[in-house]
């Protein structure tokens, strides 16, 4: 049986963005596969009424795309 890969996101692009998709509803930082030295205690991001979110521990943005 094959499991379907979580996708990797070690390090956001310089302006400290990532961009997901609905997939990855629930939002949640740190993300999946982020390096042991980028990790926090984990905190969901309300980010579907308005397509953007930021994380209150690391300032990282999230871009809804649909």
């Amino acid at each position: 049986m094959q499991t379907k890969a979580e996708p990797t996101y070690t390090t956001p692009d310089g302006a400290g963005r990532y961009e997901v998709t609905r997939a990855d509803l629930p939002l949640h930082c740190p993300m999946p596969g982020s390096s042991l030295w980028e990790l926090h205690p984990r905190v969901y991001l309300p980010i579907e009424k308005t397509g953007v979110a930021r994380c209150p521990y690391c300032g990282t943005e999230y871009i809804l795309k649909d």
